[in-house]
């Protein structure tokens, strides 16, 4: 696939079944996510690569965090099997540092792109993604179950496999309302 076929066609998977990228793909994924724009090079990234195990001991951290947000019953008992909608989730993380040139927006953005890459890759290669969010990526709990300090930021949880159905028709936009041109 030619990389603008890509950028023009990308869409979400939400439905994601086993195979997980491995090997030279993921490898493919992670320099990907490694070349993303990073003003003074500050590699303001950590990635956490959950598989297998890894993918429920998210889900803890997910149930824990609904308990002590003291969240309905139902929302309890689906926290744990959220991870377990793909056989691979990486929890993206913005590691902010102070500098006088490179603001925090901008370290956040580089990891946001970072995100955007690992998914192009993963699609290049025949696999499909969902980049999520949510309230767990906000949340001090998961923050903290994943030794994060608190200037660091969870920018998504980028979800990885194969696709099981095939992926929504997306409505194309119309580039005028969201485009203009100073001449």
């Amino acid at each position: 696939m030619d990389a603008l076929t890509l950028l023009l066609n990308r869409t979400s998977q939400p439905r994601l079944d086993e195979p997980a990228p491995s090997a030279d793909a993921l490898e493919n994924i992670k320099c990907a996510a490694l070349r993303a724009p990073d003003h003074a090079s500050l590699t303001p990234w950590k990635f956490i690569v959950c598989e297998g195990a890894g993918l429920n001991k998210l889900g803890a951290l997910f149930e824990q965090s609904a308990i002590e947000a003291d969240k309905s019953t139902k929302e309890i008992e689906r926290a744990p099997l959220l991870p377990l909608r793909a056989p691979m989730v990486i929890v993206a993380i913005a590691k902010v540092t102070e500098h006088q040139k490179v603001p925090r927006v901008e370290q956040v953005a580089s990891t946001a792109c970072a995100v955007m890459a690992m998914q192009l890759a993963a699609i290049a290669q025949g696999f499909q993604g969902m980049w999520r969010t949510g309230s767990y990526a906000q949340c001090d709990t998961v923050k903290n179950g994943l030794g994060l300090s608190e200037e660091d930021e969870i920018v998504g949880f980028l979800y990885l496999g194969t696709a099981a159905v095939e992926a929504p028709e997306r409505k194309s936009h119309d580039t005028a309302q969201y485009f203009e041109h100073w001449s």
